[in-house]
């Protein structure tokens, strides 16, 4: 008890720590997107492409997606081992970087391997429901997209999340709010509700992580608290929007009902693409080639 007194009662600043989660909360059904991702510079200031609705195949590819890049983060950290290529697809992008975490902490290192099974369970299971229409694996960056994160953060030149379990923390702390708000503004346009189902069994399950990622990295405290909050600026910056602050908790993420935050899939590509620019947006940060299928360049 003495120590959850104590986690809560860090001064963590809500706006700085959820900064960039809050956005655009019910407004999924403003996601459409542009078919296609072209080849060339990562970003377009010519005529946005005309808009097409996105189905089901659509937005399942668009969260296999970000589950490829999240099971390769924990994978690699947990085990030093991504995604097997009957996991990844035939036609699977290359993965840089992203090396097993020398863990000290027991329940941290339990932490980082029950989240890496989960993140795996999600890609085995959304490439099962997509079946031949499943997407492969796009290249993924786990190193430099650190280091430019880093550097516009203001954290650095360079940070590298493999080198230790609190820097793994901070690394996971990218990903994990993401991951719920895009699941929370995909789901109302889910059309199969079997899908929508699984959607929020999934969401769910990233909020499991999210907080628990939460609660460490407020009880580390020091610079990988500040850290986090940093990352959650640039993420604010990236994504947009606006955020509620609801109380001085930093554990959950929520608006002033309560409800978890939602984020448009423009929101989310600006943000794994770590490009904040407005037009269209490609490529970069995570997926230095851009997302496979349909939902992979910003409209705004």
């Amino acid at each position: 008890m003495d120590h959850l007194r104590e986690i809560t009662g860090r001064g963590v600043s809500r706006r700085k720590f959820l900064a960039g989660l809050g956005y655009g909360a019910g407004t999924a059904a403003a996601l459409t997107m542009a078919a296609g991702c072209g080849g060339g510079s990562s970003q377009s200031t010519g005529t946005n492409p005309t808009p097409t609705p996105v189905t089901d195949t659509d937005i399942l590819n668009f969260a296999l997606n970000l589950e490829y890049l999240e099971a390769e983060f924990y994978l690699r950290a947990a085990t030093g081992t991504g995604l097997a290529d009957a996991d990844a697809g035939s036609s699977a992008g290359a993965v840089t970087g992203g090396t097993q975490v020398p863990f000290k902490t027991p329940a941290i290192q339990e932490y980082a391997l029950e989240i890496a099974n989960d993140e795996l369970a999600h890609v085995r299971f959304l490439r099962k429901a997509l079946g031949s229409a499943a997407v492969s694996r796009p290249q993924i960056d786990l190193m430099n997209s650190f280091n430019t994160a880093a550097m516009a953060a203001g954290i650095g030149p360079a940070f590298n999340p493999f080198v230790d379990e609190d820097s793994f923390l901070v690394g996971a702390f990218t990903f994990e709010d993401v991951g719920v708000t895009a699941y929370h503004g995909a789901a109302g346009l889910l059309s199969n509700k079997t899908y929508l189902q699984a959607a929020a069994g999934i969401m769910a399950t990233e909020a499991y992580h999210a907080a628990e990622i939460r609660t460490l990295i407020a009880y580390l405290g020091g610079n990988y608290q500040t850290y986090a909050n940093q990352i959650s600026t640039l993420r604010g910056e990236a994504g947009g929007g606006s955020e509620v602050q609801v109380s001085g908790s930093t554990i959950v993420a929520a608006d002033s009902n309560s409800i978890a935050f939602a984020r448009t899939t423009d929101e989310v590509l600006h943000i794994v693409y770590l490009n904040p620019a407005a037009g269209v947006v490609k490529s970069g940060g995570f997926y230095p080639a851009g997302l496979n299928g349909t939902i992979t360049a910003t409209t705004n």
